[in-house]
């Protein structure tokens, strides 16, 4: 059964990087897979897919020798559950704010004696090029959780998260920090604000031992993070490489239209 390296690389100190699908468009996460990130996560919170989909995608992403993540839409039993037994090598929790809800998360994600995950399915196996038996045996190690850290009080509850026995990794969804930071008149934080409060969350991984990571938009920016401490750090998804391509096409052949915001993942 193989090993999850970007979980062994998390615990030992080093940095990975890899990019968000929102698509679930099975020839993208082919070429993805094959591109040189470590790990692709496939965003079922925002994105419009399908579990098929979800399945098909990461078992081509894991067959190419790469890490199969889902975001799940919420960190329940049921679709904590669901995506593992399809194939995920790990979960990524949005909206995080509570020890209960980092429990719940954790839970499901094990096989008792550990947590409350049920035991069934096939997929998951062959996702990881082993037996039945030696997935169970070994999920409960191999399996990545990590939790989002996205609004201040997040932030308030973070140390106690991040000391919880399975949390692997804390992971700052910067955008919507920011739009939990407004104020009760709408006023957005000050980049510096929004920054203090991002490296407040790094602080406490480094304290707790915890891998921190975050969303980047540019190779530089996650470069630059990396430096900062992040480990697990992601860059842009395939539809902003898909926009980006696309704008420096049309820069070239229709620069009154440069500028159009066609879409953000």
């Amino acid at each position: 059964m193989k090993t999850n390296l970007v979980k062994q690389k998390l615990r030992g100190g080093e940095p990975s990087i890899g990019t968000w699908l929102s698509l679930g468009n099975l020839i993208i996460s082919r070429v993805l897979a094959r591109s040189g990130f470590e790990w692709l996560t496939v965003c079922l919170e925002h994105g419009a897919i399908d579990l098929a989909d979800t399945a098909a995608a990461v078992g081509a992403i894991a067959d190419a020798g790469c890490v199969p993540l889902v975001r799940v839409p919420e960190g329940n039993h049921t679709w904590i559950k669901r995506v593992l037994d399809l194939g995920a090598w790990g979960i990524v929790v949005p909206m995080v704010e509570s020890v209960e809800q980092a429990r719940v998360a954790i839970a499901a994600a094990k096989y008792p004696p550990q947590g409350n995950r049920s035991v069934g399915g096939g997929s998951h196996a062959m996702s990881f090029g082993g037996s039945v038996n030696e997935y169970f045996d070994r999920a409960n190690d191999e399996i990545l959780v990590v939790l989002q850290i996205e609004s201040p009080r997040g932030i308030e509850n973070a140390q106690q998260i991040a000391q919880l026995p399975g949390c692997d990794a804390l992971f700052i969804g910067p955008a919507d920090l920011r739009h939990q930071m407004r104020q009760a008149d709408g006023t957005f934080p000050t980049p510096e604000e929004h920054e203090a409060a991002v490296q407040q969350v790094l602080q406490i991984g480094k304290q707790t031992g915890t891998p921190v990571g975050i969303h980047t938009l540019e190779p530089r920016d996650a470069l630059r993070r990396v430096e900062q401490g992040m480990q697990l750090v992601a860059v842009g998804s395939e539809v902003s490489m898909l926009v980006n391509g696309m704008n420096q096409m049309v820069e070239v052949l229709f620069p009154e239209k440069v500028g159009r915001d066609v879409a953000r993942y």
